[in-house]
C-alpha cells in the first residue's frame, strides 16, 4: 500500500509587485492506495494551488511543511521524478502542444514514466481499448495534443493518460469543469475503471457535487482559506449541496 502524506504545507505565490502572497496555510492530508478523497471549496480557496504544488509547478513556492510519497521527499524531486514516482495531475486547463500527435505524446510519456518503451502490439491494443471506453474516435490519436479540442475532448484526453500511465496517485483538478452531462458520465466512467483496475489513490478537486454522483469518494474535505476546514465521509458533500460554504467562510474570517 502506497501513502501520499501532506503535513503542515504552506505555499506562496509571487505577486506582480514582487511580494509573496501565502495561499496554503498549513494543509494536512493523507491519501492511501485505493482511497478517493474529494476536496471541495469555493473559488480562491487554494484547491488548485494544492494540486500544482504537489506536482511541482514552478509558479508556487513551498515555504513550510512536507509532502512525502512512501516516505520519499516529493518536494526534493523534479517534476519528471515526481511522475516516475507515481504522481499524476489532470489539469483544469490542459495546454496545447502543436506539432505533437496524441499517439506520440502518449507513448513518449509512457516510456518516460516506466523507463522503457511499451511493446508496440500490446500498447496499440491498450490505447485502442482505453479510447473506446472513453468513446473517442480512432482518428483522435493523430490529432495534435489539445489543439482545437473541445473542453470535453481535453478532459477525455486527460483521463486517457490516467488509464494508460497507471500512476499510484492521481490528482484530478476540476475534471468536471466545462463538461456537459454526457461527457461528465463518460469521464467519470473512465476514472472508475482505473479505480477498479488498480489501487490508485485519487485526490478529486471540485466545486460541485455533481461529479460525486458518479465518482463516490471515501472522504470529503472542505477547503477554505488555504486549509482544510472540515472533513468527513461522502455525506458531507450532501451537506455542502444543501447549505453551501457560507458557514465555513464566516468562520475563516472571524
Amino acid at each position: 500500500m502506497a501513502t501520499l502524506e501532506i503535513r503542515d504545507l504552506h505555499v506562496g505565490v509571487e505577486e506582480a509587485d514582487g511580494s509573496s502572497k501565502e495561499i496554503l496555510r498549513g494543509v494536512d492530508l493523507t491519501i492511501r492506495s485505493g482511497e478517493t478523497h474529494a476536496i471541495m471549496g469555493p473559488n480562491g480557496s487554494g484547491k488548485s494551488t494544492l494540486a500544482y504544488s504537489i506536482a511541482g509547478h514552478p509558479k508556487y513556492t513551498v515555504t513550510g511543511g512536507s509532502v512525502t510519497l512512501d516516505g520519499a521527499d516529493v518536494l526534493e524531486m523534479s517534476v519528471d521524478e515526481r511522475a516516475r514516482a507515481g504522481l499524476f495531475l489532470a489539469m483544469q486547463y490542459p495546454v496545447e502542444v502543436p506539432g505533437v500527435t496524441v499517439s506520440n505524446f502518449l507513448r513518449t510519456a509512457k516510456t518516460a514514466v516506466d523507463g522503457e518503451a511499451p511493446k508496440l502490439r500490446t500498447w496499440v491494443k491498450e490505447v485502442r481499448t482505453a479510447m473506446e471506453g472513453l468513446r473517442m474516435d480512432a482518428s483522435f490519436a493523430e490529432r495534435n495534443v489539445n489543439e482545437g479540442f473541445s473542453g470535453g475532448e481535453k478532459k477525455r484526453h486527460e483521463i486517457l493518460q490516467l488509464e494508460l500511465l497507471k500512476p499510484k496517485f492521481a490528482i484530478l483538478d476540476e475534471t468536471d469543469s466545462g463538461l456537459d452531462v454526457d461527457a461528465l458520465k463518460v469521464v467519470s466512467e473512465g476514472v472508475n475503471r482505473v479505480r477498479q483496475a488498480t489501487d490508485v489513490g485519487v485526490l478529486l478537486i471540485t466545486h460541485y457535487t455533481r461529479i460525486l454522483r458518479y465518482i463516490t469518494p471515501d472522504f470529503v474535505h472542505v477547503f477554505v482559506d488555504g486549509r482544510v476546514a472540515e472533513q468527513g465521509g461522502p455525506e458531507l458533500a450532501d451537506v455542502l449541496e444543501e447549505s453551501g460554504y457560507d458557514r465555513f467562510l464566516t468562520a475563516a474570517r472571524s
